[in-house]
């Protein structure tokens, strides 16, 4: 099994970290990772790095149904179009027994805010803990299996947060040679040539209460994902992501 953790390939299940990483609880009881906010780094450069907004709020929706013991939600991820996401907020959501919920709430504030698991814009993931934000919500990504391989929670994992600036604040963008595309946890979901395929890699997601979920997206176009994913022609209506995903504690 190889799994990713934070950007750096690992072989089996990853060690604890020095940095951010938060190891996942033992036995049968479900421990907080995190109670109270922690202060965001860099804070000025991922307002201006990431365009992000104090006086809006995403009008972009977010709907959860059932199909079979998996939630499937869809986000609407938008942001008014690739030229104009800047100008245009982050859509939050949190993961709930229920399904995921959108959080009303503006996008500096979030930075101060615990109540949300994963904020998506476009074709970027973030989740809530590291450089994204105040919690400590991580992830594992497993390249080798698939969504419905993982039918339990390995043991000895670390889950990673969000770390894309360096030391002095510069932003590390990922490999995908687009603008203003840190380095997040999530980002093997997707690869870049003519369009955004999905490359249907899971991911464990630990939420700041210390549950544990299972997640993969699955279209980032509204229509013909599969006519990207073969043969390079963009589908219709980007930034429609659709995720799969079940708690697994």
């Amino acid at each position: 099994m190889r799994v990713i953790l934070a950007g750096a390939l690992l072989t089996g299940c990853a060690d604890k970290a020095e940095t951010d990483d938060t190891a996942a609880p033992t036995g049968d009881v479900i421990a907080a990772v995190c109670e109270e906010p922690a202060e965001v780094s860099c804070v000025d450069d991922l307002i201006l790095d990431l365009s992000l907004h104090d006086d809006k709020v995403s009008e972009g929706e977010v709907s959860t149904a059932t199909d079979g013991d998996d939630f499937v939600t869809d986000v609407d991820a938008t942001a008014g179009g690739y030229s104009s996401a800047p100008s245009n907020a982050w859509v939050y959501l949190k993961f709930t027994d229920d399904g995921a919920e959108k959080v009303e709430i503006d996008d500096e504030t979030a930075l101060e805010s615990m109540d949300w698991d994963l904020a998506a814009r476009r074709f970027i993931v973030r989740l809530n803990g590291g450089a994204s934000g105040p919690a400590c919500v991580g992830a594992v990504t497993f390249l080798e299996s698939s969504y419905d391989d993982l039918s339990e929670i390995p043991d000895g994992l670390s889950y990673a947060v969000d770390d894309f600036y360096t030391s002095d604040c510069t932003i590390i963008n990922d490999s995908s040679g687009l603008p203003d595309s840190p380095q997040v946890v999530l980002g093997s979901w997707w690869s870049y040539s003519a369009c955004v395929k999905t490359t249907g890699h899971p991911h464990l997601i630990q939420t700041a209460d210390g549950r544990v979920l299972k997640l993969v997206i699955e279209e980032y176009y509204g229509q013909n994902q599969e006519d990207c994913n073969t043969a390079d022609v963009p589908g219709d209506d980007s930034g429609e992501l659709k995720l799969r995903w079940r708690w697994m504690n």
